[in-house]
């Protein structure tokens, strides 16, 4: 199985969007990985929040099916959490989690 775990850690809207979402949708409607699990990790959690643009799109990668997870420490400390979880999104500890993903089968790429 190919796995594919992102890692999105930057608030710059312009690579969410023209980058790292264009990329998910390309790789899922194409068929280049089996799974695919994006974690919003640090600023990006704030830019999620804060941005309808943003959102929208990242709605449109989980209605493709991809998995989209939290850090519970990052949203926390932005003070968006429940912004977070309003937009369906899980959100946990991803310390343990991330480590098992670089440690597994599958790749991990960062953003």
């Amino acid at each position: 199985m190919k796995k594919l775990n992102v890692v999105w850690s930057t608030g710059e809207k312009d690579v969410a969007m023209r980058m790292i979402f264009v990329y998910l949708m390309d790789a899922k409607s194409m068929g280049w990985w089996d799974e695919i699990n994006l974690v919003i990790w640090g600023p990006s959690a704030r830019l999620l929040a804060q941005d309808k643009d943003v959102q929208r799109e990242l709605d449109f990668v989980q209605q493709s099916g991809i998995n989209v997870e939290a850090c519970r420490g990052c949203t926390e400390a932005y003070g968006v959490t429940s912004v977070i979880r309003s937009l369906g999104i899980e959100v946990k500890y991803m310390g343990e989690v991330l480590t098992q993903y670089l440690q597994g089968e599958g790749r991990v790429i960062t953003f």
